[in-house]
Parts: structure tokens; sequence; C-alpha cells
């Protein structure tokens, strides 16, 4: 231990890794506040043994995908844009008809937003699953409920 700059900090090893599945529940739940929980808790910030070039944290399955809740008019005024390929090919939809048609995007779209924009990023998005309902069948990884 050097006296001048306190403990040194040690690299995480391939055994020291235990990842944990982990249950949110998403009903009544503010959009934003509920993806940077969740970013937190994938990217592992709130362990120990946290690196930034390592996947530290746990996988989170999120339930409940369409009763979120969103703050102002976002509904109606904020928008999703995406390019089909095509010359004009630009689309949008609001935060309303992408809730009718698919609510697992929103949360998706708010947590890939709150990530690095690296390979560990994109490696950490797919650790997260988001269901519409309240079932998500994935009993057999042994999820633990966590309140966010």
């Amino acid at each position: 231990m050097d006296p001048l700059y306190g403990q040194k900090s040690t690299y995480p090893k391939k055994n020291d890794l235990n990842e944990n599945w982990v249950v949110v529940n998403a009903e009544n739940q503010i959009l934003g506040r509920l993806a940077s929980k969740v970013a937190q808790q994938l990217m592992g910030k709130d362990k120990p043994n946290f690196q930034p070039g390592t996947l530290v944290g746990d996988k989170v399955i999120i339930t409940n995908a369409g009763k979120i809740r969103v703050t102002g008019n976002k509904m109606d005024q904020k928008k999703y844009h995406w390019h089909t390929g095509y010359f004009g090919g630009i689309k949008a939809r609001t935060m309303r008809e992408q809730m009718e048609l698919d609510p697992a995007k929103i949360i998706t779209h708010a947590i890939k937003g709150m990530l690095p924009k690296n390979k560990i990023g994109s490696k950490l998005l797919t650790r997260i699953r988001v269901f519409n309902g309240e079932d998500h069948g994935m009993e057999a990884q042994k999820p633990v409920a966590v309140t966010l």
C-alpha cells in the first residue's frame, strides 16, 4: 500500500465475476429514472470490483414495460426517428404511437442512451430482456426481484 495514494485497485479476474439475474418491475416507474438505475446495474457500478473495461454487472429482466410513466407532454411531443436507407426515407413516430406498437423498444432505447458508446456498451445492451407483461418465462435463471 502506497501511503500517498491509498490502496491499489485490482482488476477483476474471470473467476471473480458472478453474473446474477435481476427482475425489475417497471409498473408506475418514471422512464428516465428507471433507465439510469438499470444502466448502473448493467455496468456494475454498485459493485466493489467495478472496472470500466469489464462486464461485472448483473443481467436485468424488466417486466410491465407497457405501464411506465413519463412526465410532462413527452407522450405527444417526443419523437423517435429512424431512416429506412432509401432516399427520403426518414420516418418518425411519437412516443404514444410507439407505446401502442411496442413499449419494450422505448425502455431499450432509453437504456441504450445511458450506456457507453463503445463495444462494451453494445455487449451490455444484450444483457437486458424487456417484457410487456408480468410473465417473463425466465425462471430457469433464478432471477432476484429488485426495487429501484
